[in-house]
Parts: C-alpha cells; structure tokens; sequence
C-alpha cells in the first residue's frame, strides 16, 4: 500500500510546514496554514485519451475570432483594455474605499445594456434598492441591465443560468463566500475559490467577467496573490479624494498594453470621462511669474502640467522649502544646481512650489520647469502660455534627454506651444536665457498692441 503523506501549506504564499502553526513563517501572514488533503505518496496522474475537439493543432491554423474587442461604451476604459472588453476575458478591478469603483461599473453596465446587451450586475455589498438609488441619480437605468445582490456563489451561479448575461459585474470576489470551501468570506481560501470558479465561468460560457477587489493598507489587492494570477487583466482605480480627477491604470493586460492611463472626473451625477485632460493642469489667465508648463507622461499618454513656484525673503536661519505634487528632495537638488550654476541666490528666500490640478510630478523630465519656474519668480518675469519646458537638470548644469522626448514634443507642438525648451539647449544658464528672451517678446508685443 502507497505511504500516505499529509502537510500544512500556506494559502498566500504556498509555504510548506510539517505541523499547524498560528503564523507563516514565509509571509508572516496569521490564519493561513491549513491542512492539505491525504495524498498518496507515490500516485502518479495517468493518461487520458483526448477528444478530436481538444487535440492540439498547428497556430498557423487557428483563426482570430471576429469579436477580439467589443467597447465597452467609455472610451478611456477602453484605452486602458486595449481596444475594449475580450469576451470570456476575467477583469479585475482593484481600488481605495470611496474611490468610485462601483459607480464606474455600474457606468460601464449600463452603456453596454444600452446596446442591446443583457448585464448581470451582481452587488454583495449593497442591497438591491441602495444600487438602483445610485443608478437614477447618475442616468444607469436600462431594462436590459439586470441587478442582483448575493453573497453566496452558487446563488450566484444560478442568476448566471436564468439571465444567461453578455456581462457579468462582481462588486466585489472579498464579499462573495462559497460552502465549496471553509472559511469566512473574504479569507484567503473563499477569495481564491470564487476567483477560480468565476475565471472558469468566463472561459467555459465566452463571458467576461469584471471583478471587483479591495485593496489593503499599503495598497495592494486584498486576498491570496494567486488572485492576480487567474485573471486576465488586473486594473487599479486611483485618485485623490481632495479632487475630483481619478485614473485607470493596467497593472497587467494579456489583451493590450499596460501603460495606458485612462481619466475620469467624478461628478454630481456619477462619473464622467475626460478624453483630454490638459485643461485640468494649466491655468489660462494671464501671465504672471512663477509659472512654467512641461509635458509629463502617463503611461503612453503626455499630459501638459503646469508647474508654479513663489519666492519670498526669509529671516529665519532655516529658510522654508514646501513643495506640492513634486518631490521635496528633488526641488532642494535644484536650488542648489539654480545656486551653483546660475548665480541665483537662494538659500536666504523661502521657497513653495507646487501644481496645477493636484497631479503628482515623479519622473525627472519636470526638473527644467520647475528650475525655469523658480527663476522666473526670483526674477520676476512672465513666461507666456506659448512657452514649454522638457528636460532633465544634472548637478552639472546640463539639461539631459528625457524618456518619450519626441512625443511629448509633438504633443505640445499640437496644444499651441511655439517656444519649447528642451535638452537641445546647451545648459540651464542657456535655457533661463530662452525664458526670459521668450517673456520680453511677448511683454514687447503686448505693449505694441496697447499703443
């Protein structure tokens, strides 16, 4: 008779141990060491025959199915696919609390129940009428737009088979238990067997599913990482709550790339698309000091941001330097580079600097117009709006080539701007020359139109 075995793995990370412990030793992670089932020690899987329809063939036979991408009816959502929803594809949609996750979908189920579509839309969070009070306040009520709240998974596996969906929306796998599996619902366990059951449904019935999944502390997905695994997609919500701008982001996309950015704004009656965004980040009033406009990329996406700076004498031995939506080290890196290089003095004068819109500046292609920004104010000249900074400032004074150089260029050559400043120029002594040549032309031709 074949030895039996049996061991206790860990249900996040997989790791192994010869006895029940209250604690991984791996991922440190509590409640997660269960026991698995008795195997036999020396089984071995046989052979089975396989069908004329499963047998493999040549790639060079198989066809592309007509319906690769079907939209979804929200242009950025579809940017962010790839082109739109795969059919029997598994989407997981991961996000704060409050962030809007479930007033995006239930966006995105009633434009696709509006072309003729029938949607599941399945709530184990809220109850029937709280959805259907959210769907009249932002305009989501269709008749083909089905709405269900149930917590267990074969109930909703039964909703599944009466309404026989086009979409399947579920809000969300941490709230959703099975009594397939131990466990609340929301443990490590439950999450992954609903996940697998829900992945196996969309590939069996050619029907995608989109899912929702809560996010922990520091801003992961919550639940196993095997969750991120079966999915196809896995596409994170983000925003600030201060703002009403938020962004889809593809963290994977089997279907598409995953550096596309797609924006949106909330709003009174539900969420709303921006198909351009720049609007959001520049100001158009009339040009003051202090002020500077480079080109940022977001994903495959440039985005004109407008960077301004306030200069102001300081008494105090320590002088201030408060920054909003850039890096503090990096705008510390550049008055020192402004000092040493451009004979700026500025370690007497308190600095602020800070962007328009609320959007965060990460990458180092901003660095020249946060310098350019900051000596305009110290000077005290206007940059005109036609004026655009891209480029990346060394300890040396030069202006370094940045990533996507060409497209943000074009991009900004596209919204208007005729003066652009980039690492053509031979330092930041040359650009701050360009800048206040580019302020006098303009203050120049303003006083020839008064008189």
């Amino acid at each position: 008779m074949a030895k039996i075995t049996s061991a206790y793995v860990c249900t996040e990370c997989g790791w192994h141990a010869a006895k029940w412990v209250g604690r991984c030793g791996e991922c440190q992670q509590w409640g997660t060491v269960q026991e698995v089932g008795a195997q036999p020690g020396s089984s071995r899987v046989q052979a089975a025959n396989v069908s004329a329809e499963r047998s493999a063939r040549p790639i060079t036979t198989i066809t592309e199915n007509a319906l690769t991408h079907w939209p979804s009816g929200i242009g950025e959502l579809d940017r962010v696919l790839g082109g739109g929803i795969v059919p029997g594809a598994a989407i997981l949609l991961s996000g704060e609390p409050g962030v809007g996750k479930s007033t995006l979908l239930l966006e995105v189920a009633a434009r696709v129940a509006r072309s003729g579509a029938r949607v599941l839309y399945v709530s184990a969070e809220e109850s029937v009428g709280q959805v259907s009070l959210r769907a009249r306040r932002t305009g989501a009520l269709v008749d083909t737009l089905y709405i269900a709240s149930e917590t267990d998974l074969g109930v909703l596996l039964g909703q599944v088979e009466s309404i026989d969906p086009q979409l399947l929306i579920v809000d969300s796998v941490q709230t959703v238990s099975s009594d397939q599996s131990d466990g609340l619902a929301g443990q490590p366990a439950q999450v992954r067997e609903v996940a697998q059951t829900l992945v196996r449904l969309a590939k069996e019935r050619s029907l995608p599913v989109l899912i929702v999944g809560h996010v922990t502390k520091d801003g992961t997905i919550a639940g196993p990482r095997l969750l991120e695994h079966l999915v196809d997609v896995v596409c994170h919500f983000e925003g600030d709550r201060q703002t009403a701008l938020r962004f889809v982001r593809a963290l994977k996309n089997r279907f598409g790339p995953t550096d596309e950015v797609g924006c949106f704004e909330m709003a009174g009656d539900g969420i709303a698309e921006v198909p351009d965004p720049s609007a959001l980040f520049i100001s158009r009033g009339t040009p003051v000091s202090g002020t500077c406009v480079t080109v940022t990329m977001e994903g495959r996406r440039p985005l004109p941001v407008e960077v301004q700076a306030l200069v102001a004498s300081s008494s105090a031995p320590n002088p201030r330097r408060v920054t909003n939506g850039v890096d503090t080290s990096r705008v510390s890196m550049l008055l020192a580079v402004l000092e040493r290089r451009a004979g700026l003095k500025l370690s007497d004068k308190d600095v602020y600097v800070s962007t328009v819109g609320g959007v965060r500046l990460t990458e180092p292609g901003a660095d020249l117009a946060i310098a350019i920004a900051i000596a305009s104010a110290v000077k005290d000249f206007a940059v005109p709006h036609s004026f655009a900074a891209i480029g990346e400032i060394s300890l040396a004074g030069e202006i370094r080539p940045v990533v996507s150089a060409r497209q943000r260029r074009t991009e900004a050559e596209r919204l208007g701007y005729s003066r652009i400043v980039d690492h053509e120029s031979e330092g930041i002594q040359e650009a701050l020359r360009q800048a206040r040549k580019a302020a006098a032309t303009t203050r120049e031709k303003e006083l020839d139109a008064a008189f």
